[in-house]
């Protein structure tokens, strides 16, 4: 019956299971979806954390190299950025040590993203990530652009 209700509410299927687990009437539950939900939480939060990544360092490349366009919404979706990051990984600390190659994955994707959206030269963003793992995070840091003096 707990499969059946999988595939025409998944909320009442869960709330279901929960309740089976609860009062341990294991011969229930419908362990086969369990296990497909939590490992789906697993690559749910995986995604979150890498998307919000690539979200942060597309806007300090917009930041840095289309200095004229800075504005309000740009620092606000780095912060708010920041702040799903900051609760991901405390949620989920596990994740700690995979943000460095996470990084690295969606750099490409993140610089894509930003040749687009300025219409700048490819050649004007960097193969590589221009920010350390530890400049992405914090919320002081707004890079320079180029020619700017201080």
């Amino acid at each position: 019956m707990a499969a059946l209700l999988y595939d025409e509410d998944l909320w009442l299927w869960s709330e279901t299971t929960a309740d089976l687990l609860k009062q341990q009437r294991f011969a229930e539950v419908d362990f086969e979806h369990l296990i497909e939900e939590l490992q789906d939480v697993g690559k749910s939060e995986r995604r979150t954390l890498r998307s919000q990544l690539e979200r942060v360092m597309l806007h300090l490349l917009k930041w840095k190299y289309q200095p004229i366009m800075r504005g309000g919404s740009w620092r606000g979706s780095i912060q708010e950025g920041r702040r799903s990051i900051d609760q991901t990984l405390a949620d989920s600390p596990s994740l700690k040590p995979l943000v460095s190659d996470m990084l690295k994955q969606g750099y490409p994707y993140s610089r894509e993203e930003a040749i687009a959206e300025t219409g700048l030269p490819a050649v004007m963003f960097p193969e590589i990530c221009p920010f350390e793992i530890s400049e992405i995070l914090d919320y002081r840091f707004f890079p320079k652009a180029d020619q700017d003096s201080n």
